[in-house]
């Protein structure tokens, strides 16, 4: 884009990337400035390759001999690279490994750092201070949004592409949570690097631990229950007491202290979260609890959680505030129109101030797909799968001859349904979490006889054009979940401003999972094939018309034999 617009231009644009700080490697702590984090660098039983933290990055991190050979690996890459920006470092490495050789931008010692003149983030910011043109990513821009200054530089133009999604990327970066592990982790963190006492902090962390154990896992609507208010009040006296006594020394001549450093980051974070949460109800946030049960991921802590009730204010306020706006993406005109969209990005419900744009696609996608509806099937329930959506699954997948992505509601369902089809027909089938994603998609697009079954993370993304995927199932309308704390609590405050809540925060999150999950069909002109969804209310329901207006325009239909031969010709074309 730079060279196209070059010739028009006085001279050509000059373009940065920029990450955030936690995404470069550090001079300072890969030379051994930093005391370690915590005394995990070899495996420890049921920590096998960082699995504690989050999955390693496909292509090659789990095959180390373990987090040690991991963290071996990526100093030495930080020691020879000339950007330390992580993504260079093929193949990944854990979080767990990363954190090895990085700091957050509240543990870097800035201009008392001995290695500033070497330091990677610092180069990447200067880089964009001069720039034109700065690339960043919706984490950046959810952090700058949440209210954290000369997060990027300064500039007077932003433009987002999938902006669909900045809303929920600016609340992800907005929602805190606070477990007795993490209160612990700060504590010690005092106690090695500050070499301070923690008396106060470790009373209330055991205060924190008792009440927690006693809480239901639910939303609070008019914030925290009295006795947890007082307790989480604790913590942050606690917390905010060993802030200001870890406070590094400054004077002529005080030398830099890394672990000070870390350990008062790691004190500030904690105070400002349980700040945060013992604050009395303004009606600006939403506070629940969660059990080791509701959660994915092997969680062993019981949380409070606290996320905005709203961003639209924060998107308005600090990435909009004087300036100029470009949101794009293929699914921003949910039910045909922009306003929903709009008012997520904090713009005037009435248009004043803004313009919306349908510029068209290249596919034309009446002759190229088909929108199936079962609705003969009965309405799904609660289980994750029925014996009427099993057999219909096997007929349509049969037909297809296999080259099926089907997007489902829950991991159950998608584990139902795959080992079903596996008992049922003699095609490949894949499913999340039998391996990492970008595998299993790579798998998926290499074998046209191939399914890949799974939920959220397939909905958006995935790119397969050709022959592989043909048909694209979807188990039921993807409403959020009853229980979902933020979702309900959004609706709720739209019911009492006299809105229709189930329509706003309900239909419109299905509206954009359905235009996202229906777009993974058709990638190319070339590309054919049917969209089959499993849920009778998309035509029977009042709603549904508005659901349907928010996908692409394929050809509708509700007969099931038309959609079976339509299959079995592409199949017969493969």
């Amino acid at each position: 884009m730079a060279d196209a617009v070059a010739p028009l231009l006085p001279r050509a644009p000059q373009v940065a990337l920029l990450k955030g700080w936690h995404n470069y490697a550090c001079r300072h702590k890969v030379s051994g400035g930093y005391p370690q984090d915590e005394p995990t660098l070899f495996d420890l039983p049921g920590e096998e390759h960082g699995a504690a933290d989050h999955p390693a990055p496909a292509g090659g991190a789990r095959d180390d001999a373990g987090l040690g050979a991991q963290v071996v690996r990526a100093r030495a890459w930080a020691e020879s690279t000339d950007s330390g920006d992580r993504d260079e470092l093929v193949p990944g490495v854990s979080d767990k490994a990363w954190r090895q050789i990085s700091v957050t931008a509240l543990e870097c010692l800035g201009a008392r750092c001995p290695m500033l003149d070497g330091c990677f983030p610092e180069a990447a910011r200067t880089l964009a201070r001069e720039a034109d043109v700065v690339v960043t990513n919706h984490a950046m821009l959810g952090i700058a949004a949440s209210g954290s200054p000369g997060v990027l530089p300064e500039h007077d133009v932003v433009v987002v592409d999938e902006a669909h999604e900045l809303s929920d990327r600016v609340t992800a970066a907005a929602t805190v949570d606070l477990s007795v592990p993490t209160v612990e982790h700060a504590a010690r963190m005092a106690r090695r690097h500050g070499g301070v006492t923690t008396d106060d902090l470790d009373a209330a962390s055991r205060l924190l631990g008792t009440l927690l154990a006693g809480l239901p896992a639910e939303r609070f609507p008019d914030g925290l229950p009295d006795e947890a208010r007082m307790v989480v009040g604790a913590v942050r006296d606690a917390a905010r007491h060993l802030v200001s006594a870890l406070k590094p020394e400054t004077g002529a001549g005080a030398q830099p202290e890394p672990g000070v450093k870390m350990a008062q980051a790691s004190m500030l974070a904690l105070t400002e979260v349980a700040e945060r949460m013992a604050a009395d109800p303004t009606g600006h946030d939403v506070l629940w609890c969660t059990h080791p049960s509701e959660r994915w991921g092997g969680d062993s802590a019981t949380r409070l959680h606290a996320a905005p009730l709203g961003v639209s204010g924060l998107i308005r306020e600090n990435l909009l505030a004087e300036r100029t706006g470009v949101f794009t993406s293929a699914t921003l005109a949910l039910g045909g129109s922009f306003e929903h969209v709009a008012g997520a990005l904090g713009l005037p419900r009435d248009g004043d101030g803004w313009r919306g744009e349908d510029v068209g696609s290249p596919f034309d996608y009446g002759t190229q797909g088909i929108l199936y509806v079962a609705e003969h099937l009965p309405t799904p329930g609660r289980d994750a799968a029925t014996e009427h959506q099993l057999d219909e699954i096997t007929d349509l997948v049969e037909a297809a001859g296999g080259r099926t992505l089907g997007l489902f509601s829950s991991r159950r369902a998608a584990t139902v349904a795959a080992e079903a089809m596996r008992e049922r027909l003699d095609v490949p089938i894949l499913c999340q979490g039998d391996d990492q994603l970008p595998a299993l998609v790579a798998e998926f697009l290499a074998d046209p006889r191939a399914c890949l079954f799974g939920t959220l993370s397939l909905w958006q993304g995935v790119d397969v054009p050709g022959p592989s995927c043909q048909l694209v199932l979807v188990d039921r309308i993807p409403f959020p979940r009853p229980d979902d704390p933020v979702r309900s609590a959004r609706a709720r405050a739209v019911e009492q401003a006299g809105g229709n809540g189930f329509m706003q925060v309900s239909a419109a999150h299905a509206a954009l999972m359905l235009a996202q999950g229906a777009g993974r069909l058709i990638r190319s002109t070339s590309d054919r094939g049917v969209v089959a969804v499993l849920d009778p209310r998309l035509a029977t329901k009042r709603y549904g018309q508005y659901l349907r207006r928010s996908m692409p325009a394929f050809w509708p239909t509700s007969d099931k034999d038309t959609v079976l031969a339509a299959l079995r010709r592409l199949d017969a074309v493969g």
